[in-house]
């Protein structure tokens, strides 16, 4: 069976491997291993079913007034992108403000604010045109970050993975299918700390498009359904300490929020 179909074929593997319990019919053959590693699932809307996750790829200062802010020139930059583990997954049920760790060796802890494209098909150079096909669904996410740690390593000409890819940096909401929601090309995406709003921006603001991110990625790697693609922050990006609760807005999705602790 083609990995790139594999999530049309394999969506019942989220409910039943989570519950424990076998398929019916479907042959499940089960490699000897020294010890289980979970899985990553994300509840989808209106589903029994989950979504796998595969792979968390980012993109980097895709728009203007957060580039601008961070330092860059953002009429100059090709779009650059990095990785999350699937472990850094927090998910946030809707309604719920759900509490999220302050994590170690920072005293910096920014909030970014992201559109989440989630891909139920894969291939390699994929064009602009027939990108947004490859959109299972989108949810909203925060791309959370150790900002001192970040910017030291890049002070240093180091990788700055430690500033971005630990554990529960990526809180996210359930998966919401284009089929219920069509794409998100334009509205509102919002954050507020202890409700003073801090990020203000509209999704037709990005520098390069959904669609065009996953045009690009798939020239690079190739993608498969399960990868989910952090679209972007807007700017005013800042610090959280414990005890402040973080909600996150975009138009046509319920709300996310988290409390630092």
């Amino acid at each position: 069976m083609d990995r790139r179909d594999f999530f049309q074929n394999s969506a019942w593997l989220g409910a039943g491997a989570l519950a424990g319990c076998a398929t019916p019919g479907v042959a499940s053959p089960q490699p000897a291993t020294p010890f289980k590693v979970a899985a990553t699932y994300i509840p989808i809307v209106g589903s029994a079913e989950m979504f796998p996750v595969r792979r968390i790829y980012c993109i980097g200062r895709n728009y203007a007034a957060h580039a601008r802010e961070m330092g860059s020139d953002p009429t100059r930059e090709p779009p650059f992108f990095f990785q999350k583990p699937t472990d850094a997954i927090q998910y946030v049920a809707s309604g719920t403000v759900a509490d999220h760790p302050y994590p170690p060796l920072t005293k910096n802890y920014h909030y970014e604010a992201e559109l989440v494209a989630a891909l139920g098909r894969g291939g390699r150079n994929i064009p602009v045109e027939r990108a947004l096909d490859f959109v299972y669904g989108y949810t909203l996410g925060l791309d959370m970050t150790r900002r001192d740690l970040q910017r030291a390593m890049g002070d240093e000409k180091k990788p700055w993975k430690i500033g971005k890819s630990f554990d529960q940096s990526a809180p996210i909401g359930a998966i919401h299918r284009t089929a219920q929601t069509g794409h998100f090309t334009q509205g509102s995406i919002w954050l507020k700390v202890n409700g003073v709003t801090k990020q203000n921006a509209n999704l037709n603001q990005m520098i390069w498009s959904v669609a065009e991110q996953i045009s690009r990625l798939s020239q690079a790697f190739e993608l498969f359904p399960g990868d989910i693609i952090y679209s972007g922050t807007p700017e005013n990006v800042g610090p959280v300490v414990r005890g402040d609760v973080i909600e996150m807005h975009i138009d046509g999705l319920p709300n996310l929020s988290v409390r630092i602790v």
